[in-house]
């Protein structure tokens, strides 16, 4: 974990994120939060990191979300060298815990 984003104030976000508990809270949450446009782009990298784990060329991610190629490099970085935190979250969707296999 990256030591610069460890603050008292993150780890209040974070709690705080976790106590949501539908899809409209989160939205309702986010939309206070973020602007439209941050929401865009953490959701269009979210993808992004979805496309790349089923294989997807860059040029088949760009067409389908529209990132840049920069966006989709840094997103294949993140799950080749980052904290597994996109594929911790990306096998909880599947059904599959990574923690539990």
């Amino acid at each position: 974990m990256n030591d610069k984003l460890k603050t008292e104030a993150t780890d209040t976000l974070f709690n705080a994120i976790l106590q949501l508990r539908s899809l409209e809270e989160c939205y309702d949450f986010f939309e206070d939060l973020c602007t439209v446009n941050e929401l865009q782009s953490m959701s269009q990298r979210f993808e992004v990191a979805a496309m790349l784990k089923s294989d997807q060329t860059y040029l088949a991610i760009a067409a389908k979300t529209g990132a840049s190629t920069a966006t989709i490099s840094r997103v294949n970085r993140s799950l080749s060298y980052g904290n597994d935190g996109y594929d911790l979250v990306l096998a909880r969707l599947e059904g599959k815990d990574k923690k539990d296999n």
